[in-house]
């Protein structure tokens, strides 16, 4: 008699219905939570979702195309931290030191994906292309608003570019262990007057 199960698949969990793609998504976000981004391969992404390899293939057709819908998923979910702690804080130029402090604690809650985040291809467009992804449209609406500002005038523009590189430096620091991670630190480094 042939058994009915494939002895290959014994013991592992079968994704049966619902959307792979995102399943592979989060599988890949839950490996970057435990370890660097050169060790989350398609196969490990497969086996935690309970998939063969080759279903991972028909969204992923390689490791690149995952990585990056990770680093999409992640901008993402940076962009909502931003714009719970911009609406905590009330908004304005208390909101917009909200949104650099929630990047700089995002990076130290999730190191390998923000690492994976600005180190892949860019995902947010320049100024001349005309196209931003929501995350840098809400900056630049964020760092006009502080001051009362068009958002799409050019000083915005310089205004959301230095307080980027402002948290973005301080994130780095941190992570890279030249400063220590001090929720005390971020506060007194990110206050409402130092992003105007």
């Amino acid at each position: 008699m042939i058994p009915d199960d494939n002895s290959v698949n014994i013991g592992r969990p079968r994704y049966h219905h619902g959307d792979l793609k995102a399943a592979l998504v989060d599988a890949g976000l839950g490996l970057l939570a435990e370890r660097r981004v050169e060790d989350v391969s398609l196969r490990e992404v497969a086996r935690r979702v309970g998939v063969s390899a080759t279903a991972v293939y028909r969204h992923f057709p390689d490791k690149a195309s995952l990585m990056r819908a990770l680093a999409e998923e992640g901008l993402a979910r940076l962009a909502r931290a931003q714009h719970e702690a911009a609406d905590a804080a009330g908004g304005g130029s208390a909101g917009f030191a909200a949104t650099g402090r929630a990047y700089v604690r995002f990076a130290l809650a999730n190191p390998a994906l923000f690492r994976m985040i600005f180190a892949s291809p860019p995902l947010t467009a320049s100024e001349e292309s005309g196209k931003e992804v929501e995350a840098m449209a809400f900056l630049r609406a964020n760092a006009a608003a502080a001051v009362n500002d068009d958002p799409h005038s050019r000083a915005a523009w310089i205004r959301a570019v230095r307080a980027w590189s402002q948290v973005h430096g301080l994130a780095m620091l941190m992570l890279d262990g030249q400063i220590a991670p001090s929720d005390a630190l971020i506060e007194e480094v990110i206050d409402p007057g130092s992003c105007t």
